[in-house]
């Protein structure tokens, strides 16, 4: 019912307010991208679905045709949308080259890819062997956390897949684990390299995060993680000592790694191969500086991509957040690894800051002087290194930031918090001023926010004890409902936003305060990572402004981008566009993984 309600809407227009984004990132290192143009088949009629990007570079009256064989598809030129959807009884048959996207009448640009029998585009993968553990049990692959990144200079981006094996283990359980993998795969399906992380870097959520981008200004991203002896690059290459092994073989250190030498590589996203590797900052050290004797707190790692110049991007990476917490920035040239600053708890004047870390984080400049700040949990630092703010919240397991309120020219923070004091903040992202808060004496371990009613004005939030959904103003808005509270997407034709949680995407109903049902993954694909239940990626990867979802089949075997088939009236910028919203997909994998947010208000006004 809810479907046909948003329909009415997107037809009356008004209802739902145009997204009107003012930024200006032309000054900033960035990604160029191409019109990520795809065609697939509608999923409720045997119609075919054109996408593509509408890019900031275009002018406001850029026009588009579709040609098919250099016959035009479209009555008349495309103007107010970058999505078509037309009967074509021969799309069963089709392949790319059949479909040209033309711009103003002069440029033309061929399909990137077309899928003539579903709504999503299909990489089939090259799926690991599984192995035996020292402890005699055997393990298997499943494909884990994506990241993308356009490793060619094409325009269009790869994915960069993580295959976690069945016995990854969370920081606070010992037990061996298998060695954790990473592949890159062009959208066509073609399998580039693959990375071997070794035996000495431990699977699970919270040991490997992985960070895409183009840091050099070369076109063509790179890819940094953690690494250590035994890491073999995409070209067979092993970094330090092959045969050292510093998995512990008892008690509460079995099949930890608290030993060793550890480092922070920089590998070429084409090839897989390792370009520099240096010391990672900071070393454990003694295992007890980070709480504990077991290494449940020093093996807790962030990270993340800012602007931290205004200009270029720099690579952080960070280690501890419930107790001593540092954060290390690094600047990539394509030649050299070159640290630019520690920000460590350790040392005066920020001690007080230690404790207030996330299992995540966001990226944007929160103070506008034109570099990025880093939100890190109930804290924020600098884009020099040092310390904005510190509300003293304590840890929590979920972190949105965005503008909250319409035409707003500031950013917000939802927050909740683990301490059984704070409850749930709304807080101001420059500052750390609190605009309202929800106490609880309980553990709130999820929050969401996004904007899924258009009856109030701004985003909407709840977590696990908000006590119902609360506006802007810390209201209640709907009492005793049962919403999602894991990931969000962009997906139908309007501007608010769905729940994308549990293989499907539900809508909210404004008027019965329920959850409908508007697509299902779960007969063939799977979530990731337990409870929290999330794809593999979701972003503004191809097409236009809304999101795909890119999941997994059960068996591993195949990875699918789904792409949505909703019209739209709405023409906005690629998301991918807005820098916060591009960081916070580079970093959408980090810990428990949490949905990208746009750098301008995006919703119903």
């Amino acid at each position: 019912m809810l479907y046909w309600l948003s329909f009415l809407l997107f037809c009356l227009g008004g209802s739902l307010a145009q997204a009107q984004p003012n930024y200006d990132y032309t000054h900033l290192q960035c990604e160029r991208l191409g019109r990520g143009f795809v065609a697939v088949r509608d999923e409720w009629s045997d119609s075919v679905v054109f996408s593509w990007r509408w890019l900031k570079s275009d002018s406001d009256n850029v026009y588009f045709n579709i040609l098919k064989n250099g016959k035009r598809l479209n009555p008349k030129p495309i103007t107010s949308s970058t999505f078509f959807k037309t009967l074509d009884a021969d799309f069963s048959a089709a392949t790319a080259p059949d479909y040209v996207l033309q711009v103003m009448e002069t440029n033309s640009m061929s399909c990137l890819l077309v899928n003539p029998e579903a709504d999503y585009l299909s990489i089939t993968l090259h799926k690991p062997e599984g192995g035996v553990a020292p402890d005699g049990r055997r393990y298997n692959y499943t494909a884990n956390d994506a990241s993308v990144g356009d490793v060619d200079g094409d325009g269009e981006y790869e994915i960069i897949l993580k295959w976690e094996p069945t016995n990854a283990r969370d920081n606070s359980h010992d037990g061996y684990t298998g060695h954790v993998l990473f592949d890159c795969y062009r959208l066509s399906g073609e399998h580039l390299w693959r990375i071997d992380l070794g035996p000495n870097i431990r699977a699970g959520a919270h040991y490997t995060q992985f960070m895409v981008y183009d840091l050099d200004g070369d076109g063509r991203a790179e890819l940094v993680m953690k690494t250590a002896d035994g890491t073999r690059d995409g070209v067979g290459q092993c970094i330090g000592d092959s045969t050292a092994n510093y998995v512990g073989q008892s008690g509460r250190a079995l099949g930890r790694i608290l030993d060793g030498p550890e480092y922070l590589s920089v590998f070429d996203g084409l090839t897989g191969r390792n370009l520099y590797t240096a010391d990672y900052v900071p070393s454990r050290g003694r295992l007890a500086d980070w709480g504990d004797t077991y290494g449940n707190r020093s093996e807790r790692y962030l990270a993340c991509i800012a602007y931290l110049d205004g200009i270029h991007p720099s690579v952080v990476m960070c280690r501890g957040y419930y107790t001593r917490t540092v954060l290390a920035a690094w600047d990539w040239d394509g030649t050299t690894l070159r640290q630019r600053w520690v920000f460590d708890t350790d040392l005066p004047p920020w001690c007080d800051y230690a404790g207030q870390g996330n299992h995540n984080l966001r990226v944007a400049d929160v103070d506008a002087d034109g570099c990025d700040e880093i939100t890190y949990g109930s804290m924020a630092v600098n884009n020099d290194g040092t310390g904005l703010y510190n509300t003293r919240m304590g840890h929590g397991d979920a972190l949105h930031q965005m503008p909250f309120y319409p035409d707003s020219t500031t950013l917000q923070v939802w927050d909740v918090h683990e301490n059984r004091r704070d409850g749930s903040t709304l807080r101001d992202a420059h500052t750390g001023r609190l605009i309202f808060q929800v106490r609880s004496n309980t553990d709130v371990g999820r929050g969401m926010a996004a904007d899924i009613d258009p009856t109030n004005a701004g985003v909407e939030m709840w977590s696990a004890d908000s006590r119902g959904i609360r506006n802007v103003r810390g209201e209640v808005v709907a009492e005793q409902v049962r919403i999602p509270v894991n990931f969000a997407v962009w997906w139908d034709g309007d501007l608010l936003r769905e729940m994308l949680d549990h293989e499907r995407i539900s809508k909210y109903n404004w008027t019965t305060h329920l959850c409908e049902l508007i697509k299902d993954f779960s007969l063939e694909c799977r979530f990731n990572n337990g409870s929290k239940s999330n794809p593999c990626l979701s972003a503004d990867i191809v097409g236009d402004w809304r999101e795909e979802v890119i999941v997994r089949t059960a068996d591993s075997r195949q990875l699918r981008i789904y792409t949505t088939t909703h019209p739209t009236s709405h023409r906005i910028p690629c998301l991918m566009e807005d820098i916060p919203y591009r960081l916070s997909v580079a970093t959408e994998n980090v810990g428990y993984n949490q949905p990208p947010e746009t750098g301008f208000y995006l919703g119903a006004k």
